[in-house]
Parts: C-alpha cells; structure tokens; sequence
C-alpha cells in the first residue's frame, strides 16, 4: 500500500546498553500524583482517583546518557517549567488490568521530563478547557535511554531528583506517588487499552518552577540513569 504522503518517522526511544530502539505508540501522563505537587498547584492533595492527559508520541526528545541537548524555549509562553517524572514503558497489551497482575505490563523504566508551558496551562485550567496548549507541544518529552525491568531492579524506594543550574529544585522518591505504578497501569487500563509501544509518565514531585534560555536542567531517578538539556 502506498501513502498519500511521506509516512511520518516512527518516534522512539533508545534502549540502555543496546543499539535496539523502543518504538513510542502513545504518551500518557498522570496529573497531580505526588501530594506535596498538588499542593503547590494550589489543589486538594485529598487521594482521589488518578486522572490523565496526553502527548504526542512525537514530542519525544531522546537524551543520550553523557549528552547535553539543546531544548527550544516553546512558542507562545513566558512561563516554561521543567517536571522531572519516572517514565513506565509498556509491553505487554492488556484492558482492565488487575493490580496484582500490571507489574508483568512493564517492559522498563526511564527518566522522563513533562516540560509545560504554565501560563497556558493555568489559563485553559481556569476556563475548565482541556490542557493539551500547556502539555502537548513539540519536544515537550524529554526522556533518557530506557532500561529494561529486569535490569532496573526495584524502583518503589528510587529518589527523583532535578537540578537546574546545580541548584537542587526538586526531590522525592518514587514511593511519595499518590498512586503506585501497577495502580496507576490498572486504572488507566480501565479506560484504554494499553499496547505495547505506550509511556506513561507517572507525575512529579514539588519543586516544579520556570527555566529560560541558557539554564541547563540535570535530572534523574537513582539507578535508572539521568538526562541534561540546556534551554536555548
């Protein structure tokens, strides 16, 4: 069959210690997971049922480990943040995944980031209109080369951390999600189908804040690696 146009380059992420590449499907993204955040978003950290929102699977932006990218400051905003988030790679399909059974769903880990355009994201919030002018524009997600579950080892205790300019500005542990990562796979499961090729990026701690032209970020989640961008 042939296309009309010229077929799109599939996004993808590297693979840790392999030339291999993971094909990226679909980026879901969990919102206000860590209460502390929540908090600071001016919302009731109160444990409610986890919601999403998504990405492109294009706004991917591989960061090679020991590489600093260059990331574009966004059209159309003068208040860019960084979030630092655990990414879950998806490998297995699956509807209406059961708790006990979604760690087997996992393929690997990684070290993401959901970069937001604020001020957007505030104004459509406030009107009640959908985020995606604030979350899901191009090279909003950033992400380090992916490490296979059974090389990651457990990640329940993992510190996350971001630094920008050396400056510590946001720090937890995996564990200070509101919602766990097979808890998180189970109820999302229940309203799509989940394929093999999905993220999900599982929410940010506090400390979120802005970054201009010429700040470099340096993020991580302990024994999954980091990434650096650079702002220009």
């Amino acid at each position: 069959m042939a296309y009309a146009i010229p077929q799109p380059a599939q996004a993808a992420v590297p693979v840790r210690g392999s030339d291999a590449l993971f094909p990226v499907r679909r980026i879901y993204c969990v919102g206000r997971n860590y209460a502390a955040h929540a908090r600071e978003m001016g919302s009731d950290p109160t444990r409610e049922p986890p919601f999403f929102f998504c990405k492109p699977a294009d706004a991917v932006v591989p960061v090679a480990a020991g590489q600093i990218v260059d990331l574009p400051y966004p059209l159309a905003t003068s208040n860019f943040h960084h979030e630092i988030e655990l990414v879950v790679a998806i490998g297995r399909g699956g509807v209406n995944i059961p708790v006990g059974e979604a760690a087997a769903h996992v393929w690997g880990y990684g070290v993401g980031l959901d970069m937001t355009r604020r001020d957007l994201q505030f104004a459509l919030r406030d009107k009640g209109r959908p985020w995606e002018l604030g979350k899901a524009f191009d090279s909003s997600a950033p992400i380090a080369p992916l490490v296979p579950a059974a090389e990651a080892g457990p990640v329940e205790q993992a510190p996350v951390w971001l630094k920008v300019n050396g400056q510590l500005r946001q720090s937890a542990r995996v564990s200070d999600m509101s919602w766990s990562v097979p808890e998180i796979i189970a109820n999302l499961s229940s309203y799509f189908r989940l394929e093999p090729g999905d993220l999900i990026f599982t929410g940010t701690p506090e400390g979120v804040g802005p970054v201009t032209a010429g700040d470099v970020i340096e993020a991580g989640v302990d024994g999954l690696g980091s990434l650096s961008l650079r702002i220009i």
